[in-house]
């Protein structure tokens, strides 16, 4: 089975691989089904979705009427303004026919304009803490893809007592200096405010270079089984981070099956996977930042 941790302050212990829903956004419902029938297997307990995921949410609604009591539920709301995120919450919870939500997060909020207008007087943040009031939502994240997200999360949990933040997190990211320097800082007050650390992207290869193959997923994933499950084990080694996976569901049975018999891989395999693979920083500073 795969291990769990205390998702920060929520009093859940959720499984350190949680299920990123995005992998539903162009499946049949049958198909979806299939996909999901993989967490009552392996035992996982949190679903990552959001209102952005295509038809992910829509096709969690029948699941979810059976299985609601076993899964802390998180989903994400991209709009900035207060409007636009309560109309978001409202339909999220329609369309997964649940009343309440574990969390709903601010969806990639790494950019200066869309960051003000989020913590302005008519921001997102007035609509998701208001629904947290109201008991539509426990709990409140923030989410980022990019290179400032640790910095920008940093700036986040300054100004509003986040619950969970998300944000890359592989071994050539963290071979960059000035992203490691900026995930040690946000991971060091995580843990000293009891916040829960959600990473993405841990089998990232690399952008797509080969415009034939078939793609489930924005950037090329780590097919390879060994270095696959190496990466998977890179980051479960880190203390007290979830590993949020991929939308490309075809390698979602080989990412649980590395989470269970997870074990930490040598600096030198890591290195090797890297040459062998050409693996390459998804995210460079002001080169290639965004999704």
């Amino acid at each position: 089975m795969i291990d769990t941790a205390p998702f920060g302050a929520t009093r859940h212990n959720s499984t350190r691989v949680i299920f990123g829903a995005a992998a539903l956004s162009k499946m049949s419902q049958d198909r979806a089904d299939d996909v999901l029938e993989l967490l009552l297997e392996h035992g996982i307990n949190h679903i990552d979705t959001a209102a952005r995921y295509g038809a992910s949410e829509d096709l969690l609604k029948d699941w979810l009427a059976v299985h609601r009591e076993k899964f802390f539920l998180a989903s994400k709301t991209g709009d900035r303004d207060y409007a636009g995120a309560k109309a978001s919450i409202e339909r999220s919870l329609e369309r997964m026919g649940v009343e309440q939500l574990d969390m709903i997060q601010l969806h990639n909020l790494v950019d200066e304009p869309g960051w003000e207008q989020a913590f302005g007087q008519d921001g997102a943040l007035r609509a998701v803490s208001e629904a947290k009031e109201q008991g539509l939502v426990r709990f409140i994240g923030v989410t980022g893809h990019g290179t400032y997200a640790p910095a920008m999360h940093q700036r986040s949990l300054d100004a509003y007592d986040f619950d969970a933040v998300l944000l890359p997190c592989n071994y050539t990211m963290l071979q960059t200096a000035q992203y490691r320097g900026d995930f040690k800082a946000l991971v060091q007050t995580c843990r000293q405010r009891n916040v829960a650390v959600q990473t993405i992207k841990a089998i990232a290869r690399r952008r797509w270079q080969d415009d034939t193959q078939k793609r489930f997923s924005w950037y090329e994933p780590i097919r390879d089984e060994a270095a696959l499950s190496r990466s998977v084990g890179w980051v479960l080694s880190q203390p007290g981070l979830f590993l949020n996976s991929t939308s490309d569901a075809t390698l979602l049975p080989a990412i649980l099956q590395a989470a269970a018999d997870s074990g930490a891989p040598s600096e030198a395999e890591m290195q090797a996977d890297t040459a062998s693979l050409a693996v390459e920083p998804l995210f460079v500073r002001d080169v290639s930042d965004g999704v």
